[in-house]
């Protein structure tokens, strides 16, 4: 049911000339859901209310409620044609005056963690990009077919919001910067094993994918009152950057089944590393932070090792943001990063890896294949280490699948299953190794990826060396030629 409804909005879209792209489609149909969303649950809280004899009221006046404007009801419950707007008059309608009231709900005394103010932060950040008022109408009654009332409802629309988020991804453009490969994000978590109680944290949260998966791995039937509160409200945290981004993250969340998610819109790297005291600290950092970029130079002061590379920076950040000792053990962190960190030779390369390995212990690199990261163009690894104690040897994984991936072909949970395993004992195997930290170069820290039970590739000849050779096997044709022209 649901799976055609979202196929109906797609076909709506693509005849609006606002639209072009599934980041268009992704955005729009962003605010319609979160809209309806925060209708239904209105509702639920004001007939909760009355069952319990209190009064409520409700966070949007009524004129701007979605069963006033959006989809206003007639006696028979069916949708009242002559007072749901259409046409110009919707469009003027939207952007006129409800765009502009929502805006006034992030004021700057009001509470940044409730819902309240993730109203105002959402529509402050998008635009209503439909030009046509009935095209809009059409994906808006679409909408209103939804159901937000039921866990199997959200389980259900969380999946198809998925995986519009990861055809933004295939899409090209930005997208993929908003989608990690579900399964590496599983295999993460199941390697840091968060537990209830503990904060999960990450600085470049995207469209949420490490939150959602963590909350997916700790929730379950039997949860106590308590315990589903403090995975509500005091479990997970994130900052994003990007305005689209942060609407995705938002709405993912939702729709996984978290009310109001403890997501804030703000560039993580504004905030010097040096500052961050232990009440800012979390248990858990998951994190697939951007590449390349680059930060203004204002921005790298806030940082002791000053780089270009935005994921170092962000790295540094990750470090300083774990707790040495939380609530069950030390400060944990799983973190992607681009695997030329591992060898490069610039200073910043160099010392942050000195950094890492004497603050924490980094117990495990996990080297990706080449596709993992559809349309990234650059390998990977996943960095895996605890806060508080120093590195004394760490064991490698190197991912191989059996097959190239792509876009038709993408990562699944099976190819990560015996990284998982083998990572509880730390296991060598013919694709994992130990390295011992009084083994390295004490100048280069280089921790490049070596598998010792992989024969040695001949080394790249410079290529002064290949023209010399070249030149060598024409001169050796030319005698061989001359001598079967003797034989003639």
């Amino acid at each position: 049911m649901f799976e055609n409804a979202f196929n109906n909005i797609d076909r709506a879209m693509r005849n609006d000339e606002g639209l072009s792209s599934e980041l268009d489609y992704a955005e729009q149909t962003s605010w319609l859901l979160f809209l309806k969303y925060l209708d239904d649950l209105e509702q639920e809280r004001q007939d909760q209310a009355e069952l319990e004899g209190r009064g409520y009221t409700p966070i949007l006046d009524e004129a701007y409620r979605w069963q006033t404007w959006a989809a206003p009801k007639d006696e028979d419950g069916e949708l009242d044609h002559n007072g749901a707007k259409t046409g110009q008059d919707l469009i003027d309608f939207v952007n006129g005056k409800l765009f502009p009231y929502l805006k006034t709900f992030n004021a700057s005394d009001a509470d940044v963690d409730t819902l309240e103010y993730k109203v105002g932060e959402i529509f402050s950040e998008l635009a209503n990009r439909f030009r046509s008022g009935y095209s809009l109408r059409e994906v808006i009654d679409i909408v209103d077919t939804l159901d937000f009332g039921s866990t199997d409802a959200k389980h259900e629309l969380s999946d198809l919001y998925e995986t519009r988020i990861k055809r933004m991804g295939n899409a090209g453009r930005n997208g993929g910067e908003y989608y990690t490969p579900r399964p590496l994000i599983r295999a993460m978590i199941k390697v840091v094993d968060p537990k209830i109680g503990e904060t999960i944290y990450d600085g470049a949260c995207g469209s949420a994918g490490f939150l959602c998966e963590a909350w997916d791995y700790l929730r379950r039937p039997d949860l106590s009152g308590e315990e589903w509160e403090t995975l509500q409200r005091r479990t997970f945290y994130g900052q994003e950057k990007k305005s689209l981004a942060y609407v995705l993250g938002v709405m993912n969340m939702i729709l996984h089944g978290i009310e109001a998610p403890t997501i804030r819109h703000a560039n993580t790297l504004t905030e010097n590393v040096m500052d961050i005291q232990q009440a800012d600290r979390h248990d858990i950092v998951l994190a697939n932070p951007p590449f390349g970029g680059g930060e203004r130079r204002e921005v790298q002061q806030n940082f002791p090792i000053k780089s270009g590379e935005t994921a170092y920076l962000f790295l540094q950040h990750f470090i300083r943001k774990l707790k040495a000792e939380g609530r069950f053990s030390h400060g944990r962190g799983a973190v992607v990063i681009k695997n030329t960190f591992l060898s490069n030779t610039d200073n910043a390369s160099v010392e942050l890896r000195k950094e890492l390995l004497a603050t924490c212990n980094l117990h495990t690199v996990l080297d990706c294949p080449g596709g993992t990261f559809q349309g990234a163009g650059v390998k990977t690894v996943v960095l895996f280490f605890d806060k508080g104690t120093p590195t004394k040897e760490i064991w490698y994984y190197q991912l191989d699948p059996g097959r190239s991936l792509g876009k038709t072909n993408p990562l699944n949970n099976d190819d990560l299953k015996e990284f998982v395993e083998l990572q509880a004992t730390k296991a060598d195997s013919d694709k994992s190794w130990t390295l011992k930290i009084d083994e390295l170069d004490q100048i280069t820290w280089d921790l490049s990826v070596r598998n010792p039970n992989t024969p040695e590739k001949e080394p790249t000849r410079e290529p002064a060396e290949i023209i010399d050779a070249m030149l060598a096997r024409e001169e050796e044709t030319a005698k061989i030629l001359e001598a079967i022209r003797g034989m003639l």
